[in-house]
């Protein structure tokens, strides 16, 4: 006798992250942060709202694993330091230049300084595993990794909220030569 496979109630919905993060930035992009709830990405995800909920616990869950999947891992490349730091601050300014992305990233920041829980998901799951792959690549201590950190991404964010554009490209070299004389 052949064992039956067991079914699931329901349709598979293996998709269902890569349609929500991308309903999620598309809608950022659109509404902006604010404008982008829980009810407004599930209907542009085309799923109910129960089903975000079953995922992510709030907005700033799902905003930072969307973030954790939009940005992926930081590529440290380059045959010296110099190279390894440049290709990292020019990574960080493509990302946070995509559409939705950079608005998504200062948003859910903004609401983790009243929001302690969220702080912790920041913090553990999108910000350890980068300053783990920049002190391991730099050779640097901590304290001057989240001081990378802290002013690569504050100045693009800044920029992108104070222009409503990403950085020129002049101004990340320069942002660029700034870092590498600091970290000598």
């Amino acid at each position: 006798m052949q064992a039956s496979t067991p079914t699931t109630a329901g349709r598979p919905r293996s998709d269902v992250n890569v349609t929500v993060f991308a309903a999620t930035l598309r809608t950022i992009h659109e509404l902006g942060y604010t404008g982008a709830t829980m009810d407004r990405i599930a209907a542009a995800a085309g799923v109910a709202k129960t089903t975000l909920y079953r995922r992510w616990p709030s907005k700033g869950a799902l905003i930072t694993d969307c973030l954790l999947d939009a940005f992926g891992p930081v590529p440290l490349s380059g045959s010296n330091r110099n190279d390894v730091i440049s290709s990292a601050i020019r990574w960080i300014a493509d990302k946070i230049s995509e559409p939705g992305a950079g608005a998504a990233f200062a948003g859910v920041f903004s609401d983790a300084i009243n929001d302690p829980a969220l702080r912790g998901i920041l913090a553990t799951r999108f910000q350890e595993p980068y300053r783990l792959a920049l002190r391991d690549a730099l050779g640097e201590p901590d304290d001057r990794v989240l001081l990378l950190i802290d002013v690569v991404t504050g100045t693009l964010l800044h920029r992108m909220g104070m222009t409503g554009e990403p950085m020129a490209e002049a101004d990340i070299a320069t942002l660029t030569d700034m870092i590498l004389n600091a970290l000598r």
